[in-house]
């Protein structure tokens, strides 16, 4: 065996788990192009301020989290640890902020530095959806509306809730961060010393702490809806009508948050308790000053990401691997009508494999191990007689047909 293994925090995408990984972006790409999206792929690494200016210097991300290194020319890259900021970059640099709105879907890997655990990589794959250029709480609500029905699709409802917050604009979020500071600055004695940084730099982000002594000073921290103004409140209620409009089921969750000041109005989070504590397989939110940040105007945005690894694990069964058709040459001359044969059924949709190696008895053995679902024979007298034996090995039937026939008889038995 070799000595040779995936890097820490990797893992290869054969068989199953290829077949799931393929199936939660297959049902994704379905359903975002029903909301008229369109795919969009931005290179895995960017320009490091990419990532630096819409992360925050602060955050875990950029400071613990992010694979950097400077190319030969001295200039610093970063491996694309989410996706949103990339497609922002994207729309600015090609010119399309004048062509607004913009609805984007993408997937593709991701690189963060953290410990590995169930269903979370170093390299990991995310799918993703963005509609740039709209501010409508009703459009928010329908932007959520396509992530439930992507889950819907997979299969994942039961399991799946969601959860939203309001994150106000910038007016109330600023009155709700004075009274957030004055409130641990009062407490700062009991803050975690990670706290204690993020209440000079950040202090949003100790909503997020994990720390038990933080999380004890929570249930008294100033509550944001103390601080809404009208037109914060307005878009919430918006929002949730339009949820219900939907026939999205929601709770209200004050705990999701938010940490730079680009963010605004929604945000939520699709959880399940399946996959212990890391629960969230799908989040997002409404973003207006995240193109700014890019060097674009102000435009407003709203997106929201997924999982791939997580959604795939919850998948109750893998897709299951089309049955193929097998076509066996049985005479010296009829190699090349059994290539025609083969190539037409792949043109017409059909896994289809030439077996050649070994005995008729060897081969045939192989084709029904595989599970394929009709062997075609093509010996010298069918030739002969412009046919084949299509072979049907699930009722172990076999008869003779055209092969100007073969596509539309095979079609008939799919």
């Amino acid at each position: 065996m070799s000595q040779l293994q995936p890097a820490r925090g990797t893992h290869d995408l054969i068989g199953e788990t290829a077949r799931r990984h393929a199936h939660v972006i297959d049902t994704a790409r379905r359903i975002t192009a029903t909301y008229g999206y369109e795919e969009w792929s931005t290179p895995i690494f960017e320009d490091t301020r990419v990532f630096s200016r819409t992360l925050g210097d602060t955050s875990d991300v950029v400071t613990k989290e992010m694979y950097t290194f400077p190319d030969r020319a001295g200039e610093s890259l970063t491996l694309r640890p989410e996706g949103t900021a990339a497609i922002c970059r994207a729309l600015v640099t090609n010119g399309l902020t004048q062509n607004l709105p913009q609805k984007v879907f993408y997937n593709g890997p991701m690189f963060r530095y953290e410990r590995p655990q169930k269903g979370r990589y170093r390299q990991f794959h995310q799918i993703g959806a963005e509609l740039i250029g709209v501010s409508d709480p009703l459009l928010d609500a329908e932007t959520i509306a396509m992530g439930h029905a992507i889950l819907r699709a997979l299969g994942l409802e039961p399991a799946i809730q969601l959860e939203i917050n309001t994150l106000g604009d910038n007016e109330s979020r600023s009155a709700w961060r004075t009274a957030l500071i004055d409130y641990f600055r009062r407490h700062v004695d009991d803050l975690s010393n990670e706290s204690r940084e993020r209440l000079e730099v950040n202090p949003l982000r100790i909503l997020d702490s994990k720390s038990a002594q933080d999380r004890a000073l929570l249930d008294d921290a100033p509550a944001f809806a103390s601080y809404l103004n009208d037109e914060s409140r307005r878009f919430w209620d918006g929002l949730r009508r339009g949820l219900d409009s939907f026939g999205i089921p929601f709770v209200e969750n004050p705990r999701i948050v938010r940490g730079l000041d680009y963010y605004s109005h929604t945000a939520f989070e699709f959880t399940t308790d399946k996959l212990g504590a890391q629960g969230t397989v799908l989040a997002g939110g409404r973003y207006d000053g995240l193109v700014a940040e890019m060097g674009g105007p102000p435009t407003p945005a709203i997106g929201w990401a997924g999982g791939i690894e997580r959604l795939a694990l919850l998948l109750e069964a893998p897709p299951e691997r089309p049955a193929g058709i097998a076509v066996i040459s049985m005479g010296g001359d009829t190699m090349n009508a059994a290539v025609q044969a083969v190539q037409s059924l792949r043109e017409a949709g059909f896994r289809a494999e030439l077996e050649t190696r070994g005995s008729v008895k060897k081969r045939m053995e192989r084709v029904v191990k595989s599970g394929a679902s009709h062997a075609i024979l093509l010996g010298d007298e069918e030739l002969a007689r412009g046919s084949v034996q299509v072979r049907d090995l699930a009722l172990r039937a076999q008869r003779e047909v055209a092969i100007a026939d073969l596509v539309r008889i095979v079609s008939e038995k799919a």
